[in-house]
Parts: C-alpha cells; sequence; structure tokens
C-alpha cells in the first residue's frame, strides 16, 4: 500500500534512481508502472495530490474518439481504440462498457453517422465491444424515453469504455508500488540540478514537512500536463511553449432529468466538438467544452457562455429541461494540446501526444488523452531508455493487471472500485460496525473508507478523499460541503493533527468546494 514513511526511506537509500518523473496525473503514473514493471528505480514526484488536475476532470469515457475519425485522424483512432481495449481488460474493477445512441432528425444523418461507425467497429479490429446498430424511433424512445421526439428518424447505437478516471490513477500509484516504484504526492519540484549541462536529478519540497530533497537521476521525465512549459523553462529559459491549454467543463445532474442506462451523444454543437449525456455514479454527467484560455491554474474555473452552451445544447435534445439551479456540481479540466504554429482553433487542434529531449536530455511528453496513457507511458520511458543509456527491456504493460484487479461480478457493488482491496474494508467494518456508517445519507462513502484512503492510498487532505478516493466534490458540491468537518475530523485522528487543523481543513475546502456549485 501507499505510505509516505516507506516512500522517503526508499529515497534516503537510493543514492541514484534510473528514472524520475515529474508529475502524478494519468501519464506520469503509466511512465512508473512501466519504468518499476521493467524493473527500473523509479521515482514519481507530484506537487499536489495524485491526478489533482486534468486526469481527475474527463469526461470518464475510454475512446477511440468518434470526433476524430470524422477530422481523418484514423491513426490516433487506431491507437485509441487499440488502448480502450488494454484499459478494460486491465482494470475491470474500474471499467465497463457502455452503450451510446445518437439520435438523429434526417434520414441523411442516420447512414452518415452509421456509416462512420460501423468503420469505428472495424477499426477497433478484436477489440470491438459491441455492434453498430441502426435503431427505429421507437426504438431510440423505449431506450431514452427524454430523447426530444419531434421530427426523429430513429438512431444509430454504439459502445465505448468508461471508467473511474481518479480511481484509476491511485490504482496506478498502487501498481507502481507493489512493483517496486516509489510515488509521492506532494512533492513539488524546484529545480533541476545538471552536470555538464546534462540533467543529473531533481529538487523537490516536501510539501508536509518543508524539507528540501536532492534527489540524482540518470533520466528525468516531464509530466506535467499543462504545467509542462514551467518545467521546461527550469531547463531552458530560451525554451518555446510547448502547450497550448483549451478549458473543457462538465455539469453534473441528478438522473430524474435522463433516466437512460443507455449514453446520449449529441453529435454536432456549434464549436465543432460532440456532447455527450453520460450516466455516472447515480447521476448524469454533461459534457464537455472546447474553449482556448491564456492562463493555467490548479483550480480552473467554467466561464458562463461554457455553463450556458452545455444547458443549451443538452435541453435541445433532452425534453427534460434542465435549469442552471439544478446542477449538482460544475467541474473544469485544461486540456494539454500540442502547441504548433497551426494552432487557431483548439476544437480542431491534435489530440496526438508529442514528445520533446531537450539539450540537456530532459525528456517532456505532452498532448494525447487518457485512452492512451499506456502508449504514452511507453514512447516517453522508451526515450529515457535511450539518453540515459539504460538497458532495453521490453515493454509489457499491455496486458499488465493493476492493482485490485477483480471481475465486478465478484464485488459488493458499493467498493466495487477498490477491487481486491474491498475484502480489506470489508474486515474493517466487521470489526467495527460504527465504521460502516455513511459519511453522507446520499452518497455511498463510509468512514471506514476514509481511514482507508489515509492509511493506504496518501490521503493527507479532506479534498483528498472527498474530490478524488470518492467523487463526492465533482457529483454533488454541496452533500461534500456537509461532510467535511466529519470527514476531517476522521482523518485528524488518523493523522494524528489536533483541532486548529480540523477547522483549516474545514474553512479550506468549503471554499474550494463553493466553485463547484453553480453561482
Amino acid at each position: 500500500m501507499l505510505s509516505r514513511k516507506n516512500a522517503f526511506e526508499k529515497i534516503n537509500q537510493t543514492q541514484q534512481w534510473d528514472v524520475v518523473v515529474i508529475g502524478g496525473g494519468a501519464t506520469g503514473l503509466g511512465i512508473a508502472v512501466d519504468a518499476a514493471q521493467r524493473g527500473f528505480k523509479i521515482l514519481l514526484l507530484e506537487k499536489n495530490d495524485f491526478a489533482k488536475g486534468t486526469s481527475s476532470r474527463s469526461t470518464k469515457l475510454v475512446h477511440g474518439g468518434v470526433r476524430y475519425l470524422a477530422q481523418g485522424n484514423i491513426k490516433l483512432v487506431i491507437e485509441a481504440l487499440r488502448e480502450r481495449g488494454f484499459m478494460l481488460n486491465n482494470a475491470p474493477h474500474l471499467t465497463k462498457v457502455q452503450n451510446f445512441i445518437i439520435p438523429v432528425y434526417s434520414y441523411f444523418d442516420k447512414w452518415f453517422y452509421a456509416i462512420g461507425l460501423f468503420l469505428y467497429d472495424l477499426l477497433s479490429g478484436k477489440l470491438s465491444l459491441a455492434r453498430t446498430k441502426l435503431l427505429s424511433k421507437k426504438s431510440v424512445l423505449q431506450k431514452i424515453p427524454s430523447v426530444h421526439a419531434k421530427r426523429l428518424r430513429g438512431g444509430v447505437s454504439y459502445a465505448d469504455g468508461q471508467f473511474n478516471d481518479v480511481r484509476f490513477s491511485i490504482s496506478l500509484a498502487l501498481t507502481a508500488n507493489d512493483l517496486g516504484g516509489v510515488v509521492l504526492n506532494y512533492a513539488n519540484v524546484v529545480g533541476l540540478i545538471k552536470t555538464e549541462e546534462k540533467i543529473s536529478g531533481v529538487q523537490f519540497i516536501d510539501e508536509v514537512s518543508n524539507a528540501a530533497y536532492i534527489i540524482h537521476a540518470k533520466s528525468v521525465i516531464n509530466a506535467t500536463g499543462v504545467f509542462v512549459d514551467e518545467i521546461l523553462d527550469m531547463d531552458d529559459a530560451s525554451s518555446p511553449a510547448a502547450v497550448m491549454p483549451s478549458q473543457g467543463i462538465h455539469l453534473v445532474v441528478d438522473r430524474k432529468f435522463f433516466t437512460s442506462d443507455y449514453a446520449l451523444m449529441i453529435p454536432k454543437t456549434k464549436d465543432g466538438r460532440v456532447l455527450f449525456a453520460v450516466p455516472w455514479q447515480n447521476h448524469v454527467v454533461l459534457g464537455t467544452t472546447d474553449t482556448p484560455i491564456h492562463s493555467i491554474s490548479d483550480e480552473p474555473i467554467a466561464l458562463e457562455e461554457e455553463i450556458q452552451f452545455i444547458i443549451e445544447h443538452f435541453n435541445l435534445y433532452n425534453d427534460r429541461k434542465i435549469l442552471r439551479s439544478d446542477i449538482k456540481s460544475i467541474y473544469a479540466g485544461l486540456r494539454p494540446l500540442v502547441k504548433t504554429s497551426n494552432n487557431k482553433n483548439t476544437a480542431l487542434a491534435s489530440r496526438d501526444h508529442t514528445i520533446i529531449v531537450s539539450k540537456s536530455n530532459l525528456i517532456t511528453i505532452t498532448g494525447g488523452k487518457w485512452t492512451t496513457y499506456r502508449k504514452m507511458a511507453k514512447d516517453a520511458l522508451n526515450n529515457a531508455v535511450f539518453v540515459a543509456k539504460l538497458p532495453k527491456i521490453k515493454c509489457a504493460t499491455r496486458n499488465l493487471r493493476l492493482h485490485g484487479y477483480q471481475h465486478r461480478s465478484d464485488m459488493h457493488p458499493s467498493l466495487e472500485i477498490y477491487g481486491t482491496d474491498a475484502r480489506q474494508i470489508e474486515k474493517m467494518m466487521q470489526a467495527d460496525q460504527s465504521l460502516s456508517e455513511k459519511i453522507h445519507p446520499d452518497h455511498q462513502l463510509t468512514k471506514a473508507e476514509v481511514i482507508w484512503h489515509v492509511r493506504n492510498e496518501m490521503a493527507l487532505q479532506v479534498e483528498d478523499v472527498l474530490a478524488r478516493r470518492s467523487r463526492m466534490l465533482f457529483i454533488d458540491a454541496q452533500a461534500a460541503i456537509s461532510s467535511t468537518r466529519k470527514v476531517a475530523e476522521i482523518m485528524a485522528v488518523e493523522l494524528g493533527k489536533d483541532a486548529e487543523w480540523v477547522a483549516q481543513q474545514v474553512s479550506t475546502f468549503d471554499d474550494l468546494a463553493r466553485c463547484y456549485l453553480p453561482q
């Protein structure tokens, strides 16, 4: 299990690491897993919590990208469809097949989308999830009763993957740890160390103790997403910007507005994107947008026009209209799109990833998407192996079962995200019945899980539990606010903190959570 004490023991005992990864999102954690699996000495450093940024703010889809097919990016679609299959196979406790319907209002559109999706299936090959089907108007209305029926000509159904993005990240961190790697959150890299103008390590600050550490490494990989330019500037202040950030937001509403188990895909929006309504954790996720922005932050804020854009488009296709007051949570994320001289519209910008190897041998990876995290990790690590002259060991993560691997049918539904770890949490509840008490009556999170998050998953702040180890903030911000003090008091006992710490955590999290509510 993840332990800061054990991590620092290994840090203090290791004179030189083979690979140091900066960034604890999907790509960085994927690199840590790959490197540990190959037997390298790997250290990952994340300045906040794991998956604090973009990796926690997705549409919760594991997909090839229907829109990329329409743009003609066949290479990316094929790669993503293959990786989709690997993700579903390697972590069945965190992934599942999700069926989608595209409602169509002209016969031309019906065949246009059907042909595209038949090709989508064909490109998936042996990893195809389900056959695309043409649906009659009656069939669409049976499957999605709330869809707008006037002039409806039927629809097209297809399948893609769905997952819990942060829990997948935590599983990657646990997997890297199981394989002998070291991952550490709240470890802020503040400098790069060079020997004869080549990267030879990093300096980081432990945000918990404020202690500074010097780490020596044969290779350093910059996998900090939208923040890659900050690390590139540490290496060379004259380096050009590598990322053009784009913001995407999601609205979360109650299932009563969209009761179908099918997800809705809206194929045409004003900005050229597709829009989804996806059932998730007994709620519905609506999104996303694509808005170019000029500044980046750990907590991006949804713009008013983005909120109205999603409400407007969802209400065009769904007869159970939503109002601003119906929104349970709003979350925004930033995409690290690769910057090129041709970037004019972020909706059309490529989602391919790119790797930069600087003169100092700093390896930077950016771009890409959640579904292709494993391939991105493989490519970045292969570059590290080359520049650091590490042993050439073949990547073997394609069929690597991630921590907690277990099929959903064998699990208690409320604990399925923990996979095989669920048994240990159940034992805690059996030993002390009070630990089975829910933190909030409308949500599944229990006292036992909060304790588990602190003891075994490096949760250090209330936000770590309510935003990421559980997803309460992202699906019901008001419920998360109501749960703050109870979670803080449980964590204080586990972490040896006092009443002042509890008060500070309550205040800090409440301020954060109010930004997730419609203003």
